[in-house]
């Protein structure tokens, strides 16, 4: 199975421009708040239009401005488990799934959600109302009453956040095994990298609209090639870089000039990961004589905030053991290992 997506939407000041395909797999689409992650789906769900483009599920056509194709959301096969999980709050749960059936023979409706029911867990609590089930109860009935309709793909809008961080975790391990047993294609929306890793095979980063192709997950976390893909993977040093020869940059920001891997032809900035960072002895090949601005004490790391020659900051995190008791105001020489520079556009 498969998803081929490239569509623009406009609304107001707002450009969505997104092109991704997904396989038989689960397809992230990462970024933050107001990026048009959820508009994405939305658009393929056939809720809203889009101004222009194509939208494909398993060779079948959704969506195509050229050819004026706009399938209902009803013919589309979609399932699109909506952040707050949209279950009728006049309806049991019993009638929440009943409701994704209507139209079959009564007898055989309720044999299948009976079967929906303990298959997601739900048994005893047949008669609640949604407002009577916790998070992760929520969740669960949701998500059977959109495989009810037997989905060729399931869209999952940001399904964790709405969660307290004990529930997340029980509904994430959960929620990993209605993936594994899912034979389509999943689309995942997050502004979370943890979900991300754990959750995903590929992944899709948005920014301000803009969608920036498929890749493979550990391909965000170990090459990035965006300055916005490699923050929203979590890393927090960066600055402005230029070449300067071969396998040398000069990074402004930090004030230095460092050796680094192959130096791609749109090099905009280099950043590296706070635990990549070592102490030096001394001066050096890719030291950076910085002084200590702070000293944070985390539960199984100490994290130092250092003034670079350039001004800006570098965060280190360092594992206890190879941590020596420093204060702030104290120089310490910070390696960059080049193999660990990362170069971005």
């Amino acid at each position: 199975m498969s998803v081929k997506v490239d569509i623009e939407k406009r609304l107001g000041d707002f450009h969505l421009n997104i092109h991704f395909e997904a396989a038989d797999l689960v397809h992230g689409l990462l970024g933050a708040s107001g990026c048009g992650k959820s508009m994405t789906l939305r658009c393929i769900a056939g809720v809203v239009t889009p101004d222009r483009g194509h939208i494909e599920v398993n060779g079948r056509v959704l969506f195509d401005s050229e050819k004026r194709i706009n399938l209902t959301p009803q013919q589309r096969k979609v399932g699109l488990l909506f952040q707050n999980y949209a279950l009728f709050p006049n309806m049991t749960v019993e009638g929440n799934l009943l409701a994704a059936l209507r139209g079959q023979e009564r007898e055989t409706a309720k044999k299948k959600v009976s079967e929906m029911i303990r298959r997601f867990r739900l048994e005893g609590l047949e008669r609640h109302r949604p407002s009577q089930l916790s998070g992760g109860q929520q969740q669960r009935a949701a998500l059977a009453r959109i495989l009810l309709t037997e989905p060729e793909i399931l869209m999952l809008d940001e399904p964790l956040s709405a969660l307290d961080s004990y529930l997340r975790w029980q509904t994430e391990l959960e929620l990993m095994d209605l993936l594994d047993r899912f034979s389509g294609t999943t689309l995942l929306v997050t502004h979370s990298r943890e979900e991300v890793r754990r959750l995903c095979d590929t992944v899709t980063v948005l920014d301000a609209g803009t969608g920036q192709g498929s890749m493979p997950v550990q391909a965000l976390f170990d090459a990035p090639e965006t300055l916005s893909a490699c923050l929203l993977s979590g890393c927090k040093n960066y600055s402005r870089a230029e070449k300067t020869g071969e396998g040398r940059i000069r990074v402004p920001n930090w004030g230095a000039e460092l050796t680094c891997g192959e130096i791609p032809a749109e090099l905009q900035y280099a950043a590296i990961r706070a635990h990549h960072i070592e102490l030096a002895k001394g001066p050096g090949e890719n030291v950076i004589p910085c002084r200590v601005q702070r000293v944070i004490e985390d539960v199984f790391s100490t994290i130092l905030m250092a003034e670079t020659p350039g001004g800006k900051p570098l965060r280190v995190e360092l594992e206890k053991a190879d941590f020596r008791q420093t204060e702030a105001g104290e120089t310490l020489y910070l390696r960059l290992p080049a193999e660990r520079i990362m170069l971005l556009k």
